[in-house]
C-alpha cells in the first residue's frame, strides 16, 4: 500500500510544496525590522514562508515600482538559503563589514542571485562543496549568456554574497571567497567617471523651448479645459418641460445644417454626448431621437469632439497654437495627451534648471515653492522643497531645499494648477485617461513612465511640426531620434556650468552667483557628487580651451608676473598631448592628460592663474588647500604673483576701467566715499596694467 501511495504521488507533479520556515522553526514578518508605507500593517505583510514576498509596503519613495521576491522562480534545490540570503539583508542580521540594502537594490540583486542558483542547481554539487574550478565555469557561463562586461560584474556580485552573508545563512553557502578564483574578475570597461549622455545642444534647445511654450502659452487653455473637464454640469435652473427635447434638438441641428457646421463626432460616429453637452441634457435622453443627430451628420459631417467651447487664448507666430482640445483621449490633440505634455513640460524645465534627481522631483507636493521678496514686493529669489534620498541615513528621504529661477518656479505653479485640489503630489498620475486607477498602488510617476513620456513629448513635437509645416521640431541625432531619460538633464546642466565662459576666475561675478545658487541646496544636502562631475567637466573645458591657445602660439604673448611659468607648463603640457607631431585628443584622452598633467593654468576673463600653491593669495580658504585647488572666489588679482595676461585679459581690464570713468562722469555727483572708492579702484589697475603690459615677456 505503500508504494502505491508512493506511485500515487509521484502522478501528481504541480503537488505545492510545503512551507519553508527558517531553520531555527521561526516565521518571521520579513519587514519587522523595516520601516512602512503610511497605512501599512506589519501584519499585513509577508512572511518567510510565503512563496511570493510582496516588497510593497517597505518601498517608501513614492515614485517606486511595486516589486515582488517570486521565490517559485527558483529551483527547490536553492529556495531555502535565497530565502535567508534576502530576509538578511531585508531585517535579520547584517554581517560585519557589510551595509544593509535597500529594498529596491535586494529585488534588482534577486535576478542575479536567480541566475547564479539556476545555474547550480544544474551542478552535481552543492554551493558549500563548490570549487574553484566550478566557478570558473560560471565565469564561461556568464561569458556566453552576457555579452556586457558590466552586466557580467553584476551577476559575479551577487553570487559572492552567498560568501559575503555566509555568517547569517544556516547552510549550502559558499565555502571561499570566489574573488580567489583565478580570471573571476575582469578589466573595468570604462572609467568610474558618469556614463550618462548629455543631450546634444541641437535636441536640449528646441525641446526646452518647447516645454516652456507649453508652461507659458499653452498652458492656460490647458487649464481652462481641466477646469471644465473636471466640473460637473449645472443642474438646470428650471425643470425641463416635458416634451420640448426633440423640439430643442430639432432647433440645434437645424442651425447646423443651416451654417454647415459640422456636428460632434467621436470616432467617427455622431457623439451623443457632445450633443447633450451643448444642450444641457442628459445623453441617455437622446439615445431615441439618435436617427435624426444622424441624417444630420450625413448633412453637415462630423468634427472631433472638443472638450470646451471657448476661443484658444494661447499664441505661436501671432496665430492660436492649436484648432480645439479634443475629448478622445487616443488623439493627439486631446486634453489627456496635451496635459501629460504639460506635466513632462514642467518636469523637464525643473530637472534641467534646477539639478535634482528624478526621486526629488517626484516628491514635491503642494506648496513645495517658496518666493522670497525685497521691501518694495518684488520677487528675487525662489526655493524648491522637497526630500533628497542619496547618501542620506533616513531611507524615506530628509527635507531638502534647492534655489531655483523663475521658470522653475513657473513651472511648479502649472503644476499646482493642474493638480486637483485634493491632490498632494505634483507629479502624480492625471486623471484623463480611463486607464488611470486611482487606487493604483503608485499614484506617483514611476522613473520609467517618466521616460517613455519624454521621449513622446519629443514625438509629438516632430508630428505637430509636421502637421502644422513648421521647422523647430526636434532633429534625429546619428540618423535616429535621440532617446531621452531623466537623469540626461542633470548631467547636462553639469556640462552647460562647466563651460560657462570665465566661470571659474574671479571677475566673473555673475557665473559665480548663478554656480551657487544650483549647488545651495541639494550639493550641500547630501554626498551627490555633482560638484566633483562639475569639476571633471571643467577640467575638459579648460583642457580644450588650453589645447586651442597652444595651437594658436597664444601663450607666447602674455604678459604679468607668471607669463614664463605659464608659458613653460603650456609648452610642456603641449608636447605631452602631441603624438607624431600631431595634436589628436578625444574627450577621453584629454581627460586622462588633464588627470595626469594639469598645467594648473586657469584662463578667465580679467587674468589667467598659474596657480602656485606657495605665492597664491587665495590659499587662505582650509577647504580648498585641501582638495589642492585655487580658490578663485578669493582671487586677488592685482597682487597675486600668480597672475599672467592675455590679450583679452587686458582688454577686459580696461573696458573695466572705461566703465568706471563713465561711473565718476555721471550726475549728479558721487557721494565722496563711493567716488574715492572708484578713483582708487580706478588707479590700482591703470597701475597694474602699466606695471604687466608694458614690459613683454620676451624682454623681461
Amino acid at each position: 500500500m505503500g508504494t502505491a501511495v508512493t506511485t500515487a504521488l509521484h502522478a501528481l507533479p504541480h503537488l505545492p510544496s510545503p512551507p519553508q520556515v527558517r531553520a531555527d522553526g521561526s516565521d518571521p514578518f520579513v519587514f519587522h525590522a523595516r520601516r512602512l508605507r503610511a497605512g501599512a500593517a506589519l501584519e499585513d505583510t509577508s512572511r518567510f514562508s510565503d512563496d511570493v514576498w510582496v516588497l510593497g509596503p517597505a518601498m517608501l519613495k513614492k515614485h517606486e515600482r511595486r516589486f515582488i521576491l517570486d521565490f517559485t522562480l527558483l529551483p527547490a534545490t536553492h529556495r531555502q538559503v535565497a530565502k535567508e540570503l534576502c530576509y538578511e539583508m531585508l531585517s535579520g542580521t547584517v554581517p560585519a563589514g557589510e551595509d544593509r540594502p535597500e529594498v529596491a537594490t535586494i529585488r534588482t540583486a534577486f535576478t542575479e542571485y536567480l541566475r547564479f542558483l539556476r545555474w547550480a542547481a544544474a551542478r552535481p554539487r552543492r554551493l558549500d562543496a563548490m570549487t574553484g574550478r566550478d566557478l570558473e565555469d560560471f565565469q564561461r557561463f556568464l561569458i556566453k549568456s552576457l555579452p556586457a562586461a558590466d552586466a557580467r560584474q553584476r551577476a559575479r556580485s551577487a553570487a559572492r554574497k552567498f560568501w559575503l552573508w555566509r555568517s547569517v545563512l544556516s547552510s549550502d553557502v559558499l565555502r571561499f571567497d570566489p574573488r580567489h578564483v583565478d580570471g573571476w574578475s575582469e578589466p573595468k570597461a570604462h572609467s568610474s567617471e558618469n556614463a550618462t549622455a548629455r543631450i546634444p545642444e541641437e535636441v536640449l534647445g528646441p525641446l526646452f523651448v518647447w516645454a516652456m511654450r507649453f508652461i507659458d502659452e499653452f498652458s492656460t487653455d490647458i487649464l481652462a479645459a481641466d477646469r471644465h473637464w473636471r466640473t460637473p454640469p449645472p443642474a438646470p435652473a428650471e425643470p425641463h418641460v416635458y416634451g420640448d427635447l426633440p423640439i430643442l434638438l430639432r432647433a440645434w441641428l437645424d442651425a447646423h445644417i443651416t451654417a454647415g457646421k459640422p456636428l460632434p463626432g467621436w470616432r467617427g460616429e455622431p457623439s451623443t454626448t457632445g450633443v447633450a453637452q451643448a444642450l444641457g441634457r442628459n445623453p441617455i435622453s437622446l439615445g431615441r431621437y439618435r436617427h435624426l443627430i444622424d441624417e444630420a451628420a450625413a448633412i453637415v459631417g462630423l468634427t472631433p469632439q472638443i472638450v470646451r467651447d471657448l476661443p484658444i487664448r494661447g499664441r505661436l507666430d501671432d496665430e492660436p497654437w492649436i484648432g480645439a482640445i479634443l475629448a478622445d483621449h487616443t488623439e493627439p490633440d486631446s486634453l489627456a495627451a496635451l496635459a501629460r505634455i504639460l506635466q513632462d513640460s514642467c518636469y523637464l524645465v525643473l530637472s534641467f534648471l534646477s539639478g535634482a534627481r528624478d526621486s526629488e522631483i517626484k516628491h514635491l507636493r503642494r506648496g513645495a515653492l517658496r518666493t522670497e521678496c525685497d521691501a518694495n514686493g518684488t520677487p528675487y529669489r525662489w526655493k524648491m522643497h522637497s526630500l533628497a534620498f542619496k547618501s542620506e541615513d533616513d531611507p524615506a528621504g530628509v527635507p531638502a531645499t534647492w534655489s531655483i529661477g523663475e521658470p522653475a518656479a513657473r513651472a511648479i505653479t502649472v503644476l499646482e494648477r493642474l493638480q486637483p485640489p485634493g491632490t498632494e503630489y505634483l507629479f502624480s498620475r492625471l486623471e484623463h485617461s480611463p486607464g488611470v486607477k486611482r487606487n493604483a498602488a503608485s499614484q506617483v510617476l514611476t522613473s520609467g513612465a517618466t521616460n517613455a513620456r519624454l521621449n513622446t513629448f519629443a514625438a509629438w513635437i516632430n508630428d505637430y511640426c509636421q502637421r502644422h509645416g513648421r521647422t523647430d521640431g526636434i532633429p534625429l541625432v546619428n540618423q535616429q531620434p535621440f532617446h531621452l531619460k531623466n537623469g540626461q538633464f542633470r548631467r547636462t546642466l553639469a556640462w552647460f556650468i562647466a563651460r560657462r565662459p570665465g566661470g571659474v576666475i574671479a571677475g566673473a561675478l555673475a557665473y559665480r552667483h548663478h554656480c551657487i545658487q544650483v549647488f545651495e541646496g541639494y550639493a550641500g544636502t547630501s554626498e551627490s557628487g555633482f560638484r566633483a562631475e562639475v569639476e571633471s567637466e571643467q577640467a575638459l573645458a579648460r583642457g580644450e580651451h588650453l589645447m586651442t591657445a597652444i595651437d594658436a602660439h597664444e601663450h607666447t604673448h602674455l604678459t604679468g608676473p607668471a607669463a614664463d611659468e605659464a608659458a613653460r607648463r603650456l609648452e610642456t603640457f603641449g608636447e605631452r598631448a602631441r603624438f607624431q607631431g600631431t595634436v589628436v585628443l578625444d574627450d577621453n584622452r584629454l581627460r586622462r592628460l588633464m588627470a595626469k598633467h594639469d598645467p594648473a593654468v586657469y584662463p578667465g576673463q580679467y587674468i589667467t592663474c598659474v596657480h602656485d600653491h606657495a605665492k597664491a593669495l587665495c590659499e587662505r580658504a582650509r577647504h580648498r588647500r585641501s582638495e589642492g585647488l585655487p580658490d578663485h572666489g578669493g582671487c586677488k588679482p592685482l597682487a597675486c604673483r600668480n597672475v599672467a595676461l592675455t590679450p583679452e585679459n587686458t582688454a577686459a581690464w580696461q573696458r573695466e576701467i572705461d566703465r568706471i570713468t563713465r561711473r565718476l562722469a555721471t550726475r549728479p555727483t558721487l557721494p565722496p566715499l563711493l567716488r574715492h572708492r572708484l578713483e582708487a579702484r580706478r588707479t590700482e589697475i591703470t597701475a597694474f596694467l602699466l606695471e604687466n603690459t608694458t614690459t613683454t615677456r620676451e624682454s623681461a
